[in-house]
Protein backbone atom coordinates (compact mmCIF):
# COMPACT_ATOMS: atom_id res chain seq x y z
CA UNK A 1 0.00 0.00 0.00
CA UNK A 2 1.60 3.05 -1.26
CA UNK A 3 2.02 5.98 1.77
CA UNK A 4 0.38 9.12 0.81
CA UNK A 5 2.21 12.45 0.71
CA UNK A 6 0.41 15.49 0.51
CA UNK A 7 -2.81 14.70 -1.48
CA UNK A 8 -5.66 16.72 -2.03
CA UNK A 9 -9.88 15.89 -2.13
CA UNK A 10 -10.52 15.19 -5.82
CA UNK A 11 -14.12 13.70 -6.44
CA UNK A 12 -14.58 10.67 -7.59
CA UNK A 13 -14.85 9.88 -11.06
CA UNK A 14 -13.59 6.69 -12.31
CA UNK A 15 -11.31 8.02 -15.18
CA UNK A 16 -10.52 6.68 -18.07
CA UNK A 17 -7.59 9.15 -19.24
CA UNK A 18 -5.66 12.08 -18.15
CA UNK A 19 -7.61 14.27 -15.84
CA UNK A 20 -8.31 17.89 -15.71
CA UNK A 21 -4.43 19.34 -14.92
CA UNK A 22 -4.93 22.86 -13.80
CA UNK A 23 -2.14 25.44 -13.50
CA UNK A 24 -0.29 25.11 -10.14
CA UNK A 25 0.12 28.91 -9.59
CA UNK A 26 -3.73 28.20 -8.44
CA UNK A 27 -2.38 27.32 -4.79
CA UNK A 28 -2.42 30.71 -2.57
CA UNK A 29 -2.38 32.90 -5.63
CA UNK A 30 -4.81 35.34 -3.44
CA UNK A 31 -2.16 35.66 -1.15
CA UNK A 32 -0.29 39.16 -0.98
CA UNK A 33 3.35 38.90 -2.18
CA UNK A 34 5.52 36.70 0.97
CA UNK A 35 2.47 35.79 2.66
CA UNK A 36 0.66 32.23 2.37
CA UNK A 37 -2.85 30.97 3.31
CA UNK A 38 -2.99 29.19 6.45
CA UNK A 39 -6.04 28.07 8.05
CA UNK A 40 -5.49 28.96 12.14
CA UNK A 41 -7.89 27.31 14.86
CA UNK A 42 -8.52 28.63 18.02
CA UNK A 43 -10.93 28.19 21.53
CA UNK A 44 -13.51 30.48 20.12
CA UNK A 45 -13.99 32.60 16.54
CA UNK A 46 -13.99 35.98 18.43
CA UNK A 47 -10.62 35.68 20.61
CA UNK A 48 -8.73 34.09 17.63
CA UNK A 49 -10.04 36.58 15.07
CA UNK A 50 -8.20 39.34 17.30
CA UNK A 51 -5.73 37.03 18.16
CA UNK A 52 -4.43 36.61 13.76
CA UNK A 53 -5.57 40.65 13.75
CA UNK A 54 -3.24 41.64 16.85
CA UNK A 55 -0.31 39.60 15.10
CA UNK A 56 -0.71 41.33 11.57
CA UNK A 57 -2.64 38.42 9.69
CA UNK A 58 -5.04 39.83 7.31
CA UNK A 59 -8.32 37.18 7.19
CA UNK A 60 -9.76 36.02 4.35
CA UNK A 61 -12.34 33.29 5.65
CA UNK A 62 -14.21 33.42 8.79
CA UNK A 63 -15.01 28.74 9.94
CA UNK A 64 -16.97 29.20 12.61
CA UNK A 65 -18.12 25.41 12.01
CA UNK A 66 -14.35 24.69 13.25
CA UNK A 67 -13.62 27.79 15.63
CA UNK A 68 -11.10 28.85 12.85
CA UNK A 69 -10.17 31.09 10.51
CA UNK A 70 -8.29 31.47 7.19
CA UNK A 71 -5.31 33.78 6.88
CA UNK A 72 -2.38 35.17 4.83
CA UNK A 73 0.18 35.09 6.86
CA UNK A 74 3.55 35.15 6.75
CA UNK A 75 6.40 32.68 8.23
CA UNK A 76 7.28 34.73 11.29
CA UNK A 77 3.76 35.73 12.03
CA UNK A 78 2.91 31.62 11.49
CA UNK A 79 5.72 30.82 14.15
CA UNK A 80 4.57 33.23 16.66
CA UNK A 81 0.52 31.96 16.34
CA UNK A 82 1.89 28.60 16.84
CA UNK A 83 3.58 29.30 20.18
CA UNK A 84 0.36 32.02 21.14
CA UNK A 85 -1.81 30.64 24.48
CA UNK A 86 -5.43 30.36 22.55
CA UNK A 87 -4.31 29.00 19.63
CA UNK A 88 -4.98 24.93 18.80
CA UNK A 89 -3.54 24.47 15.10
CA UNK A 90 -1.96 26.05 12.54
CA UNK A 91 -2.62 23.69 8.85
CA UNK A 92 -1.41 25.08 5.34
CA UNK A 93 -4.52 25.81 3.82
CA UNK A 94 -4.04 23.28 1.19
CA UNK A 95 -5.84 23.12 -2.43
CA UNK A 96 -8.41 21.31 -3.22
CA UNK A 97 -9.67 19.98 -6.42
CA UNK A 98 -12.14 17.86 -8.28
CA UNK A 99 -10.81 16.78 -11.80
CA UNK A 100 -12.64 14.05 -14.14
CA UNK A 101 -13.69 12.34 -17.30
CA UNK A 102 -16.58 10.29 -18.48
CA UNK A 103 -15.85 6.56 -18.24
CA UNK A 104 -19.12 4.80 -20.56
CA UNK A 105 -19.13 5.45 -24.15
CA UNK A 106 -20.95 7.89 -25.54
CA UNK A 107 -24.09 7.10 -27.74
CA UNK A 108 -26.86 8.33 -29.53
CA UNK A 109 -30.69 8.16 -29.25
CA UNK A 110 -33.65 9.56 -27.76
CA UNK A 111 -33.79 12.16 -25.44
CA UNK A 112 -35.70 9.84 -23.20
CA UNK A 113 -33.22 8.05 -21.03
CA UNK A 114 -33.97 5.00 -18.30
CA UNK A 115 -31.30 5.52 -15.57
CA UNK A 116 -32.00 2.30 -13.85
CA UNK A 117 -30.63 2.69 -10.80
CA UNK A 118 -33.28 4.20 -9.17
CA UNK A 119 -35.14 0.69 -9.56
CA UNK A 120 -32.32 -1.27 -8.34
CA UNK A 121 -32.14 0.24 -5.25
CA UNK A 122 -35.82 -0.44 -4.51
CA UNK A 123 -36.91 3.23 -5.05
CA UNK A 124 -38.94 2.42 -7.56
CA UNK A 125 -40.80 0.57 -4.42
CA UNK A 126 -41.56 4.09 -2.99
CA UNK A 127 -42.24 6.03 -5.76
CA UNK A 128 -45.26 3.74 -6.18
CA UNK A 129 -46.34 4.34 -2.63
CA UNK A 130 -45.73 8.21 -3.18
CA UNK A 131 -42.14 8.27 -1.41
CA UNK A 132 -40.47 10.44 -3.16
CA UNK A 133 -38.66 13.15 -1.25
CA UNK A 134 -40.46 15.67 -0.79
CA UNK A 135 -40.04 17.98 2.10
CA UNK A 136 -36.77 16.93 2.59
CA UNK A 137 -33.65 18.88 1.15
CA UNK A 138 -30.37 17.92 -0.21
CA UNK A 139 -27.53 20.02 -0.23
CA UNK A 140 -24.75 19.38 -2.93
CA UNK A 141 -21.58 20.71 -1.95
CA UNK A 142 -19.84 20.79 -5.32
CA UNK A 143 -18.94 22.53 -8.70
CA UNK A 144 -22.81 23.88 -8.81
CA UNK A 145 -25.72 23.15 -10.39
CA UNK A 146 -27.30 23.52 -13.77
CA UNK A 147 -30.89 24.76 -14.10
CA UNK A 148 -32.04 21.89 -16.40
CA UNK A 149 -35.56 21.25 -15.73
CA UNK A 150 -35.23 17.56 -14.36
CA UNK A 151 -33.15 19.39 -11.65
CA UNK A 152 -34.94 22.86 -11.58
CA UNK A 153 -38.22 21.64 -11.49
CA UNK A 154 -39.55 18.69 -8.70
CA UNK A 155 -41.61 15.81 -9.15
CA UNK A 156 -44.68 18.01 -9.15
CA UNK A 157 -43.42 20.68 -11.46
CA UNK A 158 -42.33 23.01 -8.92
CA UNK A 159 -38.97 24.85 -8.51
CA UNK A 160 -37.16 23.39 -5.94
CA UNK A 161 -33.63 25.18 -5.76
CA UNK A 162 -34.08 26.63 -2.42
CA UNK A 163 -30.89 28.60 -2.62
CA UNK A 164 -27.17 29.10 -4.23
CA UNK A 165 -24.32 29.60 -2.01
CA UNK A 166 -20.93 30.39 -3.62
CA UNK A 167 -18.08 29.37 -0.85
CA UNK A 168 -15.40 30.49 -3.28
CA UNK A 169 -17.05 34.46 -3.39
CA UNK A 170 -19.02 33.75 -0.32
CA UNK A 171 -22.13 35.35 -1.48
CA UNK A 172 -25.43 34.08 -1.82
CA UNK A 173 -27.34 35.01 -5.08
CA UNK A 174 -30.38 37.19 -4.71
CA UNK A 175 -32.32 34.42 -6.72
CA UNK A 176 -31.99 30.35 -6.73
CA UNK A 177 -32.40 30.57 -10.47
CA UNK A 178 -29.30 32.54 -10.76
CA UNK A 179 -26.62 30.11 -10.51
CA UNK A 180 -25.03 26.99 -12.71
CA UNK A 181 -22.57 24.34 -12.96
CA UNK A 182 -19.64 25.77 -15.25
CA UNK A 183 -18.17 22.47 -14.41
CA UNK A 184 -20.49 19.57 -14.51
CA UNK A 185 -19.78 17.39 -11.67
CA UNK A 186 -22.34 18.82 -9.46
CA UNK A 187 -25.35 18.53 -11.88
CA UNK A 188 -24.37 15.11 -12.54
CA UNK A 189 -24.27 14.22 -8.81
CA UNK A 190 -27.36 16.18 -7.76
CA UNK A 191 -29.07 14.64 -10.83
CA UNK A 192 -28.82 11.22 -9.74
CA UNK A 193 -30.10 11.75 -6.71
CA UNK A 194 -33.41 13.48 -7.63
CA UNK A 195 -33.63 13.82 -11.04
CA UNK A 196 -37.70 14.42 -12.17
CA UNK A 197 -37.34 13.10 -15.32
CA UNK A 198 -39.06 10.46 -16.39
CA UNK A 199 -38.44 7.44 -18.78
CA UNK A 200 -40.72 6.21 -21.31
CA UNK A 201 -42.37 3.58 -19.02
CA UNK A 202 -43.35 6.42 -16.44
CA UNK A 203 -40.55 5.92 -13.73
CA UNK A 204 -38.12 8.81 -12.32
CA UNK A 205 -34.66 8.75 -13.60
CA UNK A 206 -33.29 10.40 -10.07
CA UNK A 207 -33.51 8.17 -6.09
CA UNK A 208 -35.76 11.14 -4.91
CA UNK A 209 -37.55 13.23 -7.34
CA UNK A 210 -39.36 15.15 -5.08
CA UNK A 211 -36.82 16.89 -2.60
CA UNK A 212 -35.45 20.05 -3.38
CA UNK A 213 -31.90 20.71 -3.39
CA UNK A 214 -29.64 23.35 -2.12
CA UNK A 215 -26.59 24.51 -4.41
CA UNK A 216 -22.97 24.72 -2.33
CA UNK A 217 -20.43 25.66 -4.74
CA UNK A 218 -16.88 25.39 -3.55
CA UNK A 219 -14.96 24.38 -6.65
CA UNK A 220 -14.88 26.51 -9.51
CA UNK A 221 -14.74 25.59 -13.94
CA UNK A 222 -11.61 23.77 -13.22
CA UNK A 223 -12.43 21.77 -9.97
CA UNK A 224 -10.21 24.14 -8.24
CA UNK A 225 -10.68 24.90 -4.46
CA UNK A 226 -8.97 25.23 -0.73
CA UNK A 227 -9.84 23.43 2.32
CA UNK A 228 -11.15 26.73 3.76
CA UNK A 229 -13.94 27.05 0.84
CA UNK A 230 -14.67 23.87 1.92
CA UNK A 231 -15.32 24.46 5.30
CA UNK A 232 -16.84 27.70 4.92
CA UNK A 233 -19.12 25.90 2.34
CA UNK A 234 -20.08 23.16 5.36
CA UNK A 235 -20.08 26.25 8.00
CA UNK A 236 -22.91 27.56 5.64
CA UNK A 237 -24.55 24.65 5.26
CA UNK A 238 -24.96 24.22 9.21
CA UNK A 239 -25.74 27.82 9.79
CA UNK A 240 -28.45 27.94 7.14
CA UNK A 241 -29.85 23.81 7.90
CA UNK A 242 -32.85 24.96 9.17
CA UNK A 243 -33.82 28.35 6.82
CA UNK A 244 -33.93 25.68 4.20
CA UNK A 245 -34.66 22.42 5.24
CA UNK A 246 -31.86 20.77 4.84
CA UNK A 247 -31.13 17.16 6.20
CA UNK A 248 -28.94 15.66 3.93
CA UNK A 249 -25.22 17.10 2.51
CA UNK A 250 -23.37 15.10 -0.35
CA UNK A 251 -19.76 15.35 -0.15
CA UNK A 252 -18.68 13.38 -3.25
CA UNK A 253 -14.80 14.09 -3.00
CA UNK A 254 -12.22 12.32 -1.17
CA UNK A 255 -8.59 12.62 -0.23
CA UNK A 256 -6.10 10.20 1.24
CA UNK A 257 -5.81 10.89 4.83
CA UNK A 258 -2.88 13.01 6.48
CA UNK A 259 -3.60 12.97 9.97
CA UNK A 260 -5.69 10.75 12.27
CA UNK A 261 -9.29 11.29 11.21
CA UNK A 262 -9.65 13.77 14.34
CA UNK A 263 -7.47 15.88 12.90
CA UNK A 264 -8.46 17.24 9.81
CA UNK A 265 -10.02 20.10 9.37
CA UNK A 266 -12.32 19.04 6.83
CA UNK A 267 -13.45 16.27 9.43
CA UNK A 268 -13.90 18.22 11.60
CA UNK A 269 -16.46 20.13 10.16
CA UNK A 270 -18.36 17.50 8.98
CA UNK A 271 -18.55 16.10 12.40
CA UNK A 272 -20.35 19.69 13.58
CA UNK A 273 -22.37 18.87 10.51
CA UNK A 274 -23.54 15.88 12.05
CA UNK A 275 -23.99 16.57 15.37
CA UNK A 276 -26.25 19.45 13.91
CA UNK A 277 -28.50 16.47 12.71
CA UNK A 278 -27.15 17.15 9.08
CA UNK A 279 -27.22 13.37 7.86
CA UNK A 280 -23.24 13.81 5.88
CA UNK A 281 -22.79 10.92 3.03
CA UNK A 282 -19.14 10.82 1.92
CA UNK A 283 -17.52 8.94 -1.23
CA UNK A 284 -15.32 5.90 -0.12
CA UNK A 285 -12.94 6.81 -2.60
CA UNK A 286 -11.64 5.47 -5.75
CA UNK A 287 -8.62 3.48 -4.73
CA UNK A 288 -9.45 0.46 -4.52
CA UNK A 289 -9.53 -2.42 -4.09
CA UNK A 290 -6.56 -2.37 -1.73
CA UNK A 291 -7.63 -2.54 2.02
CA UNK A 292 -7.07 0.77 4.00
CA UNK A 293 -7.97 2.91 0.92
CA UNK A 294 -10.91 5.15 3.00
CA UNK A 295 -10.60 8.40 2.26
CA UNK A 296 -10.77 12.08 3.73
CA UNK A 297 -14.28 12.50 4.90
CA UNK A 298 -15.40 8.98 4.15
CA UNK A 299 -12.85 7.75 7.55
CA UNK A 300 -14.85 9.98 9.56
CA UNK A 301 -16.57 7.14 11.46
CA UNK A 302 -19.98 8.66 12.73
CA UNK A 303 -20.61 9.45 8.73
CA UNK A 304 -22.28 7.34 6.09
CA UNK A 305 -19.68 6.24 3.90
CA UNK A 306 -20.32 4.65 0.28
CA UNK A 307 -18.60 2.29 -2.24
CA UNK A 308 -19.26 1.28 -5.58
CA UNK A 309 -20.56 -1.60 -7.43
CA UNK A 310 -21.57 -2.45 -10.80
CA UNK A 311 -24.24 -3.87 -12.71
CA UNK A 312 -22.12 -5.42 -15.43
CA UNK A 313 -24.34 -3.25 -18.14
CA UNK A 314 -27.72 -5.55 -16.74
CA UNK A 315 -29.87 -3.77 -14.52
CA UNK A 316 -32.38 -6.37 -14.80
CA UNK A 317 -30.33 -8.65 -14.15
CA UNK A 318 -28.61 -8.90 -10.90
CA UNK A 319 -27.19 -11.91 -11.18
CA UNK A 320 -23.83 -10.60 -12.37
CA UNK A 321 -23.79 -7.64 -10.47
CA UNK A 322 -20.70 -7.38 -8.57
CA UNK A 323 -18.14 -4.85 -6.52
CA UNK A 324 -16.68 -2.21 -8.62
CA UNK A 325 -13.12 -2.75 -7.84
CA UNK A 326 -11.96 0.88 -8.38
CA UNK A 327 -14.09 0.93 -4.76
CA UNK A 328 -11.92 1.82 -1.85
CA UNK A 329 -12.09 -0.33 0.84
CA UNK A 330 -11.54 -0.28 4.89
CA UNK A 331 -10.71 -0.79 7.70
CA UNK A 332 -10.04 3.13 8.28
CA UNK A 333 -6.15 3.63 9.82
CA UNK A 334 -8.32 4.18 13.24
CA UNK A 335 -9.64 0.47 12.83
CA UNK A 336 -13.40 1.20 12.07
CA UNK A 337 -14.94 -0.59 9.39
CA UNK A 338 -15.78 1.27 6.03
CA UNK A 339 -18.04 1.33 4.02
CA UNK A 340 -20.80 0.80 5.74
CA UNK A 341 -22.88 0.48 2.29
CA UNK A 342 -22.23 -0.14 -0.97
CA UNK A 343 -24.41 1.28 -4.45
CA UNK A 344 -24.55 1.78 -7.84
CA UNK A 345 -21.57 3.63 -9.15
CA UNK A 346 -20.73 2.14 -12.52
CA UNK A 347 -21.90 3.95 -16.05
CA UNK A 348 -24.03 6.07 -14.79
CA UNK A 349 -26.24 8.57 -16.64
CA UNK A 350 -26.34 12.45 -15.41
CA UNK A 351 -27.38 15.65 -16.35
CA UNK A 352 -24.42 17.88 -17.34
CA UNK A 353 -24.92 21.49 -19.22
CA UNK A 354 -23.50 22.01 -22.74
CA UNK A 355 -20.86 24.62 -21.89
CA UNK A 356 -19.31 23.13 -18.95
CA UNK A 357 -16.24 22.39 -18.61
CA UNK A 358 -16.50 18.08 -19.27
CA UNK A 359 -18.79 18.69 -21.48
CA UNK A 360 -16.68 21.03 -24.02
CA UNK A 361 -13.54 19.45 -23.26
CA UNK A 362 -14.86 15.21 -23.75
CA UNK A 363 -17.50 16.23 -26.13
CA UNK A 364 -16.87 12.43 -27.03
CA UNK A 365 -18.94 11.30 -23.96
CA UNK A 366 -21.90 13.82 -23.99
CA UNK A 367 -24.95 13.20 -26.02
CA UNK A 368 -28.03 14.30 -26.22
CA UNK A 369 -27.33 17.55 -25.04
CA UNK A 370 -27.94 16.52 -21.88
CA UNK A 371 -26.08 13.22 -20.56
CA UNK A 372 -22.99 11.89 -19.47
CA UNK A 373 -21.69 8.51 -18.37
CA UNK A 374 -19.59 8.43 -15.49
CA UNK A 375 -18.41 5.63 -12.86
CA UNK A 376 -17.06 6.46 -9.29
CA UNK A 377 -17.97 6.20 -5.47
CA UNK A 378 -19.11 9.72 -6.43
CA UNK A 379 -22.42 8.76 -7.99
CA UNK A 380 -22.66 5.52 -5.75
CA UNK A 381 -23.08 8.66 -2.51
CA UNK A 382 -25.63 10.51 -4.27
CA UNK A 383 -27.65 7.53 -4.75
CA UNK A 384 -27.62 7.29 -0.94
CA UNK A 385 -27.88 10.68 -0.79
CA UNK A 386 -31.54 10.45 -2.34
CA UNK A 387 -32.63 7.21 -0.59
CA UNK A 388 -31.87 9.01 2.37
CA UNK A 389 -34.12 11.65 1.49
CA UNK A 390 -36.96 8.81 0.49
CA UNK A 391 -36.47 7.62 4.61
CA UNK A 392 -36.43 11.15 5.79
CA UNK A 393 -39.69 11.63 4.16
CA UNK A 394 -41.87 8.71 5.43
CA UNK A 395 -39.82 8.94 8.97
CA UNK A 396 -38.89 13.12 9.59
CA UNK A 397 -38.07 12.30 13.27
CA UNK A 398 -35.31 10.02 12.59
CA UNK A 399 -32.19 11.12 14.22
CA UNK A 400 -29.00 10.81 12.18
CA UNK A 401 -27.90 8.09 14.44
CA UNK A 402 -30.82 5.97 13.41
CA UNK A 403 -31.53 7.14 9.47
CA UNK A 404 -27.84 5.09 9.41
CA UNK A 405 -28.83 2.60 11.42
CA UNK A 406 -31.82 1.79 8.98
CA UNK A 407 -30.02 1.92 5.51
CA UNK A 408 -27.37 -0.38 7.55
CA UNK A 409 -30.07 -2.30 8.54
CA UNK A 410 -31.95 -2.60 5.22
CA UNK A 411 -28.86 -3.26 2.90
CA UNK A 412 -28.84 -6.92 0.89
CA UNK A 413 -24.84 -7.98 1.27
CA UNK A 414 -23.35 -10.06 -1.40
CA UNK A 415 -23.27 -13.66 -1.11
CA UNK A 416 -21.92 -17.00 -2.77
CA UNK A 417 -23.49 -20.10 -2.21
CA UNK A 418 -27.17 -21.40 -1.68
CA UNK A 419 -29.15 -21.90 1.39
CA UNK A 420 -27.63 -22.92 4.94
CA UNK A 421 -24.21 -22.92 3.09
CA UNK A 422 -24.13 -19.18 2.14
CA UNK A 423 -20.85 -16.79 3.23
CA UNK A 424 -20.08 -13.54 2.42
CA UNK A 425 -18.94 -12.75 -1.46
CA UNK A 426 -16.75 -9.36 0.16
CA UNK A 427 -15.54 -8.88 3.19
CA UNK A 428 -17.52 -6.50 5.61
CA UNK A 429 -14.76 -4.00 4.96
CA UNK A 430 -15.33 -3.84 0.71
CA UNK A 431 -19.00 -3.80 0.73
CA UNK A 432 -20.03 -2.86 4.26
CA UNK A 433 -23.35 -4.41 4.81
CA UNK A 434 -24.17 -4.31 1.60
CA UNK A 435 -26.27 -2.88 -1.27
CA UNK A 436 -28.52 0.01 0.01
CA UNK A 437 -32.16 -1.18 -0.81
CA UNK A 438 -34.45 1.73 0.17
CA UNK A 439 -37.85 -0.46 0.39
CA UNK A 440 -35.96 -2.48 2.77
CA UNK A 441 -34.69 0.57 4.99
CA UNK A 442 -37.77 2.35 5.29
CA UNK A 443 -39.75 -0.72 6.69
CA UNK A 444 -37.29 -2.33 9.20
CA UNK A 445 -37.86 -2.20 12.74
CA UNK A 446 -34.15 -1.66 13.73
CA UNK A 447 -32.62 1.67 15.69
CA UNK A 448 -30.02 2.14 17.71
CA UNK A 449 -27.82 0.30 15.96
CA UNK A 450 -25.17 2.94 14.49
CA UNK A 451 -21.97 5.01 16.49
CA UNK A 452 -22.47 3.39 19.77
CA UNK A 453 -19.89 3.87 22.18
CA UNK A 454 -19.16 6.98 20.45
CA UNK A 455 -19.26 10.28 22.01
CA UNK A 456 -19.29 13.00 18.82
CA UNK A 457 -19.43 15.99 21.42
CA UNK A 458 -16.02 14.76 23.35
CA UNK A 459 -14.56 13.96 20.37
CA UNK A 460 -14.73 17.55 18.90
CA UNK A 461 -14.20 19.05 21.94
CA UNK A 462 -10.63 16.76 21.87
CA UNK A 463 -11.63 15.20 24.73
CA UNK A 464 -12.02 11.81 23.48
CA UNK A 465 -10.88 10.26 20.19
CA UNK A 466 -12.24 6.63 19.17
CA UNK A 467 -11.02 3.49 17.17
CA UNK A 468 -13.08 0.81 15.74
CA UNK A 469 -12.82 -3.20 16.47
CA UNK A 470 -10.69 -4.32 13.42
CA UNK A 471 -7.28 -5.71 13.99
CA UNK A 472 -4.55 -7.49 12.00
CA UNK A 473 -2.94 -10.54 12.88
CA UNK A 474 0.09 -11.92 12.00
CA UNK A 475 -0.79 -12.72 8.95
CA UNK A 476 -1.78 -9.75 7.56
CA UNK A 477 -5.22 -10.75 8.08
CA UNK A 478 -7.44 -7.91 8.80
CA UNK A 479 -10.47 -9.51 11.92
CA UNK A 480 -12.98 -8.25 13.68
CA UNK A 481 -12.37 -8.38 17.36
CA UNK A 482 -15.43 -9.58 19.72
CA UNK A 483 -17.35 -12.69 19.62
CA UNK A 484 -17.32 -14.29 16.20
CA UNK A 485 -18.99 -16.38 13.58
CA UNK A 486 -16.44 -18.39 12.32
CA UNK A 487 -18.37 -19.80 9.64
CA UNK A 488 -18.67 -16.62 7.39
CA UNK A 489 -14.97 -15.71 6.34
CA UNK A 490 -16.12 -11.98 5.79
CA UNK A 491 -14.96 -11.10 9.10
CA UNK A 492 -11.45 -12.34 8.27
CA UNK A 493 -9.96 -10.36 5.18
CA UNK A 494 -6.37 -10.88 3.50
CA UNK A 495 -7.05 -7.97 1.53
CA UNK A 496 -7.57 -9.74 -1.70
CA UNK A 497 -10.25 -8.84 -4.55
CA UNK A 498 -12.23 -11.84 -5.36
CA UNK A 499 -14.01 -11.61 -9.09
CA UNK A 500 -16.48 -13.25 -10.28
CA UNK A 501 -19.51 -13.33 -12.84
CA UNK A 502 -21.96 -11.81 -10.04
CA UNK A 503 -23.46 -13.09 -6.45
CA UNK A 504 -26.79 -12.74 -5.22
CA UNK A 505 -27.70 -9.67 -3.33
CA UNK A 506 -29.71 -11.17 -0.48
CA UNK A 507 -32.35 -9.86 2.20
CA UNK A 508 -32.22 -13.42 4.35
CA UNK A 509 -28.86 -13.12 5.15
CA UNK A 510 -28.22 -12.69 9.56
CA UNK A 511 -25.66 -11.01 10.64
CA UNK A 512 -23.96 -11.77 13.68
CA UNK A 513 -22.76 -9.80 17.49
CA UNK A 514 -19.87 -10.01 15.90
CA UNK A 515 -20.69 -8.09 13.26
CA UNK A 516 -19.56 -4.80 15.12
CA UNK A 517 -19.63 -1.15 12.85
CA UNK A 518 -21.47 -0.13 16.06
CA UNK A 519 -19.31 -0.02 18.82
CA UNK A 520 -15.70 1.74 19.64
CA UNK A 521 -12.47 1.41 21.80
CA UNK A 522 -11.15 4.90 23.33
CA UNK A 523 -8.33 6.03 22.14
CA UNK A 524 -6.21 6.78 25.64
CA UNK A 525 -3.11 7.28 24.07
CA UNK A 526 -1.79 11.01 23.58
CA UNK A 527 -1.22 14.01 25.06
CA UNK A 528 -2.71 17.79 23.50
CA UNK A 529 -0.58 20.66 22.90
CA UNK A 530 -1.27 23.89 21.70
CA UNK A 531 -0.41 22.97 18.17
CA UNK A 532 -2.63 19.89 18.31
CA UNK A 533 -2.12 16.45 19.14
CA UNK A 534 1.77 14.67 19.63
CA UNK A 535 1.78 10.99 19.27
CA UNK A 536 5.08 9.79 20.70
CA UNK A 537 5.11 6.15 20.69
CA UNK A 538 3.52 5.07 17.02
CA UNK A 539 0.05 4.04 16.49
CA UNK A 540 -0.67 2.46 19.60
CA UNK A 541 -3.92 1.09 20.81
CA UNK A 542 -4.86 0.32 24.55
CA UNK A 543 -4.53 -3.54 23.68
CA UNK A 544 -2.10 -3.29 21.08
CA UNK A 545 -3.30 -2.98 17.20
CA UNK A 546 -0.63 -4.38 14.46
CA UNK A 547 -0.77 -3.03 11.02
CA UNK A 548 1.78 -5.37 9.34
CA UNK A 549 2.46 -2.72 6.83
CA UNK A 550 3.19 -0.03 9.25
CA UNK A 551 0.90 3.23 10.10
CA UNK A 552 4.02 5.82 9.41
CA UNK A 553 3.23 9.44 8.40
CA UNK A 554 6.67 9.87 5.99
CA UNK A 555 6.91 13.69 7.23
CA UNK A 556 5.50 12.70 10.37
CA UNK A 557 1.50 13.20 10.23
CA UNK A 558 1.84 17.17 10.53
CA UNK A 559 0.35 19.30 7.57
CA UNK A 560 2.52 20.99 5.57
CA UNK A 561 2.97 24.93 5.23
CA UNK A 562 3.80 24.36 1.12
CA UNK A 563 1.18 24.56 -1.41
CA UNK A 564 3.27 23.61 -4.90
CA UNK A 565 2.04 20.14 -5.80
CA UNK A 566 -1.28 19.68 -7.83
CA UNK A 567 -3.62 16.97 -6.52
CA UNK A 568 -3.83 13.35 -8.68
CA UNK A 569 -5.97 10.52 -8.25
CA UNK A 570 -4.66 7.41 -6.40
CA UNK A 571 -5.20 5.74 -10.41
CA UNK A 572 -7.05 5.51 -13.38
CA UNK A 573 -10.35 2.92 -13.30
CA UNK A 574 -11.81 1.36 -16.39
CA UNK A 575 -15.33 2.01 -16.70
CA UNK A 576 -17.08 -0.66 -14.73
Amino acid sequence: MATPTRPRPVTLIALLGAMLVASSAFLGADAPAGRTSYIVQGQDLDSLRSLVTEHGGEISHELGVINAVAADLTADQVAELRATKGVRRVWGNEAVEVAGKPTGPSSNGSSIVDTFYASVVSGKALHLMGIDGRGVGIAVLDTGLWRHDGIRLDSRGQVRIRAVYNAITNTLATSPLSGDDPGGHGSHVASIALSSLMTADGLYNGIAPGAHVVSVQAFNANGEGTYADVIRAIDWVVSNRNTYGIRILNLSFSAEPRSYYWDDPINQAVMAAWRAQVFVVAAAGNRGPNPMTIGVPGNVPYVMTVGAMTDNYTPGDPSDDTLATFSSAGPTYEGFVKPEVVAPGGHMKGLVQGNSTLATTYPQYYYNSTYFEMSGTSQATAVVSGVAALLLQALPSLSVDDLKCKLIAGARPAVAGKGGRQSLAYSVYQQGAGRVDAYRSITTGAVGCANVGLNIGNDIAGLQHFGGRTNQDTTSKFYLRGTLDTKESGYTWDGSYVGSNGYLWTDGYLWTDGYLWTDAFLWTDGTVGSNGYLWTDGYLWTDGYLWTDGYLWTDGYLWTDALTEMATMSGWVAPE
